[in-house]
């Protein structure tokens, strides 16, 4: 009786889990579905499959969508952005833990009270200073993306850093190396699985991001989410083409995600055991 009940309790379990996954898969089967139609084709059925695949909309959209510009638009930015983060959060993080004083833990405190201010709230002045400093750029914006995106990135490095042994800094300069040293050949190796989680939270939120670049960048050197808002304000009424823009948009995540699957699902459950 016993067994029969759990049997029925794991059956149910994997229906509604069924069922939850086909909500959220549902949405990209209407991206790529509609995006091998015709513009006739996505009035006439939306949930069918096309009668004839139409490849050509593709070609277009990754020409009017100037995707390789974009691509790299968006590489540059981001790649820039992680680096940058994880090096001075990780510095900082180590800083802010091996120096146990009140005007540590200010800083400490002024950075995690720093991830409570919207982005809305400093969004004007910002873009006016960094206008005045002639910085509505590329440059700029990896510099902005610094700013916004090191809170969060120093609070989880202080935290890792609190299982990492001080005698390991003690022989370090015992042996003769500095604190730079000390940090960068023996305690930075340590940080590998939280320098992993906090790579993805920072692509996720860098990668697709809107607003800000929408805000210093132009068309120009537009990235692929901004360059998107320009194709879509283009092709509104034309969704074939305009669908498969968006799926041509999302295929570096995918790739990416497939090539390094393995190390961020290390890295992640790596960082939450620490």
């Amino acid at each position: 009786m016993k067994k029969n009940k759990e049997r029925r309790n794991l059956l149910s379990i994997e229906i509604l889990g069924l069922l939850l996954g086909l909500i959220w898969i549902s949405p990209f089967y209407l991206m790529i579905v509609n995006a091998f139609k015709t513009k006739r084709d996505i009035f006439s059925g939306v949930l069918g499959f096309p009668s004839e695949p139409v490849f050509e909309n593709f070609v277009e959209a990754f020409i009017d969508l100037e995707f390789l510009k974009s691509l790299f638009n968006s590489l540059l930015i981001t790649g820039f952005s992680i680096a940058i983060i994880i090096l001075f959060s990780s510095m900082a993080g180590y800083a802010l833990a091996r120096n146990k004083s009140k005007l540590s833990g200010v800083i400490f405190f002024i950075f995690v009270a720093a991830m409570l201010i919207p982005f809305q709230s400093v969004m004007i002045p910002l873009v006016s200073i960094f206008g005045q400093a002639d910085m509505l750029n590329a440059g700029g914006l990896i510099f902005m993306y610094l700013g916004f995106g090191c809170s969060l990135s120093i609070f989880l490095y202080h935290g890792a850093m609190t299982g990492v042994s001080k005698s390991l800094d003690e022989a370090a300069i015992i042996d003769g190396a500095n604190r730079f040293q000390t940090f960068w050949y023996i305690i930075f190796p340590l940080l590998k699985p939280i320098s992993v989680t906090v790579a993805i939270l920072n692509v996720i939120w860098i990668w697709n991001d809107y607003l800000l670049p929408s805000l210093v960048l132009n068309e120009s050197n537009a990235t692929i989410p901004l360059k998107m808002f320009y194709f879509f304000g283009q092709y509104t009424k034309q969704w074939h083409l305009a669908l498969a823009g968006l799926t041509i948009a999302i295929l570096p995540v995918i790739i990416g995600y497939f090539f390094a699957q393995k190390q961020i699902i290390n890295g992640v459950s790596e960082g939450a055991v620490k």
